[in-house]
């Protein structure tokens, strides 16, 4: 069992990740065949040489892995599971990496139903926003079977420089909504930070020279703290995929029994900032709330 680059990788949701992971996967040497429901999406990529397929069973057919980088879980359910889904229309032996951001009983869902079919099925949700795949520098969280993940580093490697196995299916939903959770905190000091600069006089920019080392150091404070202060609120990650990962994260953790106060109170506001015509921006707009 193993991956080279003479595997032809499918790849559906050509958003604002999945479109740098795709050209990333090309300079690796792979055949791509793509597919998004606005087929404009693709336009750039099927000039530099992928193919384009017009659903997500002629995926299936034409590919020996197939990743999926879409927005809900809703439309990964739909995806796998739907009668013409992957799940249904994959040859056995084919494998099948959801890099969504999903929930971790979908998840497993889909792992167990793949396996009856002799499918490989893994959740290997990503952290590192528009930057990371731009520059295959994604933090990969993986789920499922060990050896599936092994086989798959190849890929893996193509896209990411922190890949960790993390357990069974479900494992690596599990820890991207640890991630969640610990952003969504960090957002609102970074957002307060920036708009207490600016109100007492200083310069944000030379702030953030003083901070950004040190113990309050964070990957948003480095990189989209500057995007405030320059006014650029275009999304390395939609507010509303946002507000998604926390209500799939409230709802794990309620089941777990557990108390998640921070990360109620950000979602909240973020949901205010979708009601008020934002949830197309990224969530460093959450300092627009603040201002």
């Amino acid at each position: 069992m193993g991956v080279t680059n003479n595997n032809t990788i499918g790849f559906i949701g050509l958003g604002v990740m999945g479109k740098s992971m795709v050209r990333n996967l090309m300079k690796a040497g792979y055949p791509m065949v793509v597919y998004t429901r606005t087929k404009g999406k693709a336009a750039e990529l099927l000039n530099e040489g992928a193919k384009w397929v017009d659903s997500p069973k002629a995926v299936c057919e034409q590919s020996d892995v197939v990743i999926t980088m879409v927005g809900y879980p809703s439309d990964v359910e739909q995806i796998y599971l739907g009668e013409e889904g992957l799940v249904n229309a994959s040859k056995p032996g084919t494998f099948l990496i959801d890099m969504t951001t999903s929930t971790p009983t979908l998840a497993k869902e889909i792992f167990y139903e793949a396996q009856k079919r002799e499918i490989y099925s893994v959740d290997a949700p990503v952290s590192g926003g528009d930057i990371g795949a731009k520059e295959a520098r994604l933090s990969i969280m993986v789920g499922g079977e060990e050896k599936v993940y092994e086989a798959l580093q190849p890929i893996f490697q193509s896209l990411g420089t922190n890949i960790v196995y993390q357990g069974g299916a479900g494992a690596g939903q599990h820890t991207k909504m640890c991630n969640q959770i610990a952003i969504a905190s960090n957002m609102l000091g970074v957002c307060e930070a920036v708009v207490y600069a600016e109100k007492a006089g200083l310069d944000p920019s030379m702030v953030l020279k003083s901070i950004s080392s040190g113990a309050a150091g964070s990957w948003s404070l480095s990189n989209l703290a500057p995007r405030m202060i320059a006014g650029d609120f275009s999304p390395g990650f939609y507010i509303k995929h946002f507000i998604k990962d926390m209500t799939i994260a409230l709802n794990e953790a309620e089941k777990m029994g557990m108390v998640t106060p921070g990360l109620a109170l950000v979602k909240s506001i973020y949901e205010k900032l979708a009601e008020q015509g934002e949830e197309n921006n990224g969530t460093q707009a959450l300092y627009k709330y603040l201002q």
